[in-house]
């Protein structure tokens, strides 16, 4: 499928392979890694910086290739359980991150048309994951502007 903004498509063969459970090598402990996931969630990381975190540092020394077949359960849901979640879904919030970042970049640079085609381009998505996410994970009257996306990621 082609991407959005450009004409250009995604990489091929970048599905992870099909496994049932964890590898023999990986012999950590469900419960260590639920606490794990929550404890870097409480300093403040987002849900893929915790799986890479797991991936590379593990659990008491031992990685952990992967969340769901270690524990049964994805990231999200388990700081759904413990009430660690996020307040923004994280793809949102890199959006609104980078739609602040070029906003900055246009106030200082207002002849950069690239990138203000590139805050059109964001500015869009952002509207888009927010009507998806409205009413579920967002309040039912919530719509994007900078100073509200400001607000939010200084938080």
């Amino acid at each position: 499928m082609a991407r959005m903004h450009t004409r250009r498509r995604g990489s091929s063969d970048s599905d992870k392979p099909v496994a049932d459970e964890p590898p023999e090598w990986s012999d950590v402990d469900a419960d260590a890694v639920e606490d794990r996931v929550v404890e870097l969630a409480e300093q403040g990381h987002s849900p893929s910086e915790i799986g890479l975190k797991l991936r590379d540092e593990g659990v008491t020394g031992t990685p952990v290739p992967d969340v769901k077949l270690a524990t049964g359960k994805k990231v999200t849901e388990i700081l759904d359980e413990n009430d660690a979640d996020p307040d923004l879904p994280e793809d949102l919030r890199n959006l609104m991150e980078r739609a602040v970042r070029l906003r900055e970049h246009m106030d200082e640079n207002p002849q950069d048309a690239q990138n203000k085609r590139a805050l059109q381009n964001t500015q869009s998505k952002v509207r888009r994951l927010v009507d998806y996410y409205r009413g579920d994970e967002l309040d039912a009257g919530f719509s994007y502007s900078y100073e509200t996306a400001k607000e939010l990621l200084d938080e």
